[in-house]
């Protein structure tokens, strides 16, 4: 099969192969398709070291590069994963930030190489696109969050509380 016309390159210093063995074993429809090692020596690495990660993410096709510490990852990229219920936001949240994470402000966090992740309950998305009232009290009711509250974004959705 040929790879895919569009494929998300991230990049990481020397562990390409570990983040996306994690992300696999997380997200369904997420998987390590192929590794490629560096024919010759390069300016981070030998001959023989994993150069290139072939990896999907929820179903979009990553590559991840083990080119060195010259570049991080930044909140100007981040996956938004869109959860169903509040068991699923606290098991992609507990999972990215209890293995070396960091939590961050409405409903976004960093996993331990620095990718930023979006967990967002579609009650929340459908929330804020039915505009209006209902979108401005759960957007206000987010604005306080780290990790999604479910029940209360239902509930300012409603204007109880």
């Amino acid at each position: 099969m040929p790879p895919p016309k569009n494929t998300i390159c991230l990049w990481y210093d020397t562990d390409a192969e570990e983040a996306a063995t994690f992300y696999a074993s997380l997200f369904p429809d997420s998987r390590v398709t192929g590794i490629d090692r560096a024919p010759a020596d390069f300016p981070s690495g030998k001959a023989g070291d994993v150069l290139v990660v072939h990896f999907t993410v929820a179903g979009i096709p990553c590559m991840g590069l083990n080119g060195g510490p010259a570049f991080r990852h930044s909140e100007a990229f981040s996956f938004q994963i869109a959860t169903d219920d509040q068991a699923e936001t606290d098991r992609y949240w507990n999972a990215i930030v209890g293995n070396g994470g960091q939590e961050s402000a409405c409903g976004w966090c960093k996993d331990k190489w620095g990718l930023n992740w979006q967990i967002t309950p579609r009650v929340l998305t459908e929330a804020l696109a039915a505009g209006g009232a209902e979108a401005e009290r759960a957007f206000t009711a987010m604005m306080g969050m780290g990790k999604i509250d479910v029940g209360a974004i239902e509930r300012a959705r409603q204007g109880i509380g």
